[in-house]
């Protein structure tokens, strides 16, 4: 692996929910302050406005917004935007607005129509000037696939992988040296082992501790994530949300589901 990829962090980061007002405005404060303390609780980056953070049903000023302010709380650690887009031109311009208030990488799922990927992600890139561009594969849930075949000529620095696929996972650390991270707490502990670059979790909103255990080969931490795994899969986003406000008292109000 060469210098450029080295990975931007290594280990567990949190796909940070979205907190929301009963009013089912953006609560932006409140958003970075249980960001901030994921971030003590052992998390080492933050990936805002993500899937988890449901993107589908925020404005782009409300993303920028959401990724200013977890910057400014999370000081020491990166921050990580959700910049998707149906084409080349709004993930381009997503990007460049999150680089511009302080996102240090991307993580951007192609289009579901996507055309030349190497051509989307190229734009990307370019909009980025300098930050990571991760790809993001989780296909009928967030943009479309990123097949293995056409990984290694698209010009990303990582790719999420949200699926869950064990095999996948197995031929992505073998048949490609870009930085992969698992999307998955099921696979949190396989892929510590294995190798790869680090786990990006909604699962860590609520159990951050046991998912840095588990990532370090704690089995018994692995295995007290099956339960907040499966709640939080559970009518999406609700179970997670529930799970959240069960522990800090947070708002349970969604724009999704």
């Amino acid at each position: 692996m060469t210098l450029e990829q080295v990975p931007l962090w290594r280990g567990v980061a949190v796909a940070l929910v979205t907190l929301f007002a009963e009013d089912g405005s953006v609560d932006v404060r409140a958003t970075a302050r249980h960001a901030e303390r994921l971030v003590a609780s052992g998390v080492r980056a933050v990936l805002v406005a993500g899937s988890t953070g449901e993107a589908d049903a925020l404005s782009d000023g409300e993303r920028v917004a959401l990724v200013s302010a977890v910057r400014q709380a999370c000081a020491g650690v990166p921050v990580i935007a959700g910049a998707g887009g149906a084409w080349a031109g709004p993930a381009a311009e997503l990007t460049a607005a999150s680089v511009a208030v302080g996102a240090d990488a991307v993580l951007v799922p192609p289009p579901r129509r996507a055309g030349d990927l190497r051509v989307f992600y190229e734009r990307v890139v370019s909009a980025a000037d300098g930050r990571p561009v991760l790809a993001y594969h989780f296909p009928g849930v967030a943009g479309g696939a990123v097949p293995l075949e056409v990984l290694p000529s698209l010009p990303v620095a990582g790719l999420k992988d949200s699926t869950g696929d064990a095999e996948r996972l197995l031929r992505l650390l073998s048949e490609w040296d870009g930085a992969v991270y698992v999307g998955s707490s099921a696979l949190v502990s396989a892929a510590g082992l294995l190798g790869a670059a680090g786990a990006i979790l909604a699962v860590a909103n609520v159990a951050a501790e046991d998912c840095v255990a588990a990532w370090e080969g704690d089995a018994a931490a692995q295995l007290r994530l099956v339960g907040p795994h499966v709640a939080a899969k559970s009518g999406f986003p609700h179970g997670l949300k529930r799970l959240v406000a069960q522990r800090y008292g947070t708002s349970v109000a969604a724009r999704m589901g």
